[in-house]
């Protein structure tokens, strides 16, 4: 049963918080669908590694927005124990965006390091294996939580995102700090031209985009570590629905799309012109 129908006895703010995941779901889906309709009717946009990870950032909010119609309407829970859960299914979508945003983050900075070395080191077809590997790795992880006990799969858990929030700090801040002073640095030396100011666009979303990462994602991060090294501190919710640590990281979902949105130009414009247009028309026969 949805959470609202669950808990409608205790007053009229479940009902909000049933709208609320609602809305949240359908506008993960369809911003996120309206990226990848964007991404896949250009093919210069995938011919650039930097808009290979975004199409696979937004599958996996996609898959995100999706599996939030049951996660977060109905009574599920994937935790350890789970309680009619997604056998974690749900939750590694998060994750995966997750780890290419952090691939994404790596091979900005590796671009604007070695120039020519990128160009010759990271290729499509390299970039692509990269982002296989980690759906591989992701999916691998559940299959193994899946497999052992609650307890050994909340030590993994733990484990994991220790690893993951070391990675974080490495790359998305001290990184960060160091590709914009660099980049910066460099964007002043060149002249004035359109690939100056695309090149400028492109360093200053991939900078917003990991920060948001941070803002959004830290908090379940911290309470993952916490709690799988010490029961004291572990909060217990009902369901998923109800967990606003949980709740985050698919705001993220919504956000990070918008801002590839309003960061990218060419992206923009194929969204306002042919995306939301055609689905205009079709909407009005």
């Amino acid at each position: 049963m949805p959470v609202a129908l669950i808990l409608a006895f205790g007053g009229a703010g479940y009902i909000i918080l049933f709208m609320f995941h609602v809305c949240l779901a359908t506008s993960i889906v369809v911003i996120n669908v309206s990226v990848l309709l964007a991404l896949l009717t250009r093919r210069f946009f995938l011919k650039e590694n930097r808009f290979l990870f975004m199409l696979s950032t937004c599958v996996s909010d996609l898959g995100t927005g999706v599996s939030w119609y049951y996660s977060g309407l109905f009574d599920a829970l994937d935790a350890f124990p789970p309680r009619n859960g997604t056998y974690y299914i749900a939750p590694t979508f998060m994750g995966l965006s997750y780890l290419v945003t952090l691939a994404a983050q790596a091979d900005r900075y590796h671009a604007v390091i070695s120039p020519f070395r990128y160009a010759m080191r990271m290729t499509r077809a390299k970039t692509g294996i990269v982002i296989v590997c980690l759906w591989i790795y992701a999916y691998a992880v559940v299959g193994t939580q899946n497999l052992v006990t609650s307890t050994i799969g909340m030590k993994i858990s733990g484990i994991g995102s220790l690893i993951c929030n070391l990675i974080t700090y490495i790359i998305m801040i001290g990184l960060n700090i160091k590709l914009y002073l660099i980049a910066k640095y460099q964007l002043e030396r060149e002249p004035p031209s359109a690939e100056r100011e695309n090149k400028r666009s492109s360093l200053y979303l991939i900078i917003i985009v990991a920060s948001c990462f941070l803002t959004f994602w830290m908090p379940i991060f911290l309470y993952v570590i916490t709690c799988s090294f010490s029961q004291r501190f572990c909060l217990r919710f009902r369901t998923d629905g109800l967990d606003p640590l949980k709740i985050l990281p698919r705001l993220n979902a919504v956000v990070t799309p918008a801002l590839y949105i309003r960061g990218c130009a060419p992206l923009k414009a194929i969204v306002m012109t042919r995306v939301w247009k055609c689905c205009h028309r079709i909407s009005s026969r």
